[in-house]
């Protein structure tokens, strides 16, 4: 890669968690990154020195162990902030000095195209489960992100607040397609549902429901019926052979 390659987007994200205290979070966290096609996880002077190889954590994580095993410790934001050109604070109390404050799709989409161009490195710094961020670590922020909450309870779990902006991030920079689950369906064609209509005006008009000689537009409702409905042709099947059962059963 040369000097001016622009830098992967996943090669241009860093997520810091600042003194950490609780090994579940951390490996929450790592799964909330993961799942959004991000790896650069540091985590600033946590409580526990261990806390990556932590059972709770790696249990947490689900999957996402590799993101704790290439995990970094260091003991100041400094350090984790090194190489980055561009950090975003998360804080929910506004602060009356530092960085300007944005709600994360306000800020981040502008960000994502200075991404794209080569142009900044970003890293998203969480502040520890008790205390948030010091306003010493937001001062060295160049904004603050705040996710819009219910105003009487804005509380939010370090994991889930890294889900959030994890989330909020990759819609940025380009969301992933959602993959397809079930077979795409085919409606029937012309040619069945006209063989299925005749069959059922049979067995209703051998059933006594459709009178012959009075038809009014029963046919012709059933017909908007089932081109409204566009089943396929084995779900035509299946309803010409329950009307197959009524007409042999006599009603």
């Amino acid at each position: 890669m040369t000097a001016n390659t622009p830098l992967a987007a996943h090669d241009a994200t860093r997520f810091v968690l600042l003194n950490t205290s609780h090994a579940g979070n951390v490996g929450a966290a790592a799964r909330a990154m993961k799942v959004m096609g991000f790896s650069d996880l540091v985590l600033v002077a946590p409580r526990f020195a261990d806390v990556l190889s932590q059972e709770e954590t790696v249990a947490m994580a689900s999957g996402a162990a590799d993101i704790l095993v290439r995990a970094r410790v260091v003991p100041t934001l400094a350090e984790a902030l090194d190489g980055i050109s561009f950090a975003c604070a998360t804080a929910m109390t506004p602060r009356d000095f530092g960085p300007p404050t944005f709600a994360p799709r306000d800020r981040l989409p502008a960000l994502a195209a200075e991404v794209a161009a080569g142009a900044q490195t970003v890293a998203f710094v969480f502040g520890s489960e008790r205390f948030g961020m010091a306003n010493a670590d937001v001062w060295r922020c160049h904004v603050c992100l705040s996710i819009p909450s219910a105003p009487d309870y804005g509380s939010l779990n370090l994991a889930q607040a890294l889900q959030c902006i994890a989330y909020d991030w990759r819609c940025a920079l380009g969301a992933f397609s959602v993959q397809a689950r079930t077979a795409a369906t085919v409606p029937a064609d012309g040619a069945a549902v006209a063989g299925a209509l005749d069959h059922w005006q049979q067995v209703l008009e051998q059933i006594g429901f459709l009178d012959p000689a009075a038809p009014k537009r029963l046919m012709p409702r059933l017909q908007q019926l089932i081109q409204r409905a566009q089943p396929t042709a084995e779900e035509l099947h299946i309803l010409r052979g329950i009307a197959r059962a009524v007409g042999k059963s006599g009603g």
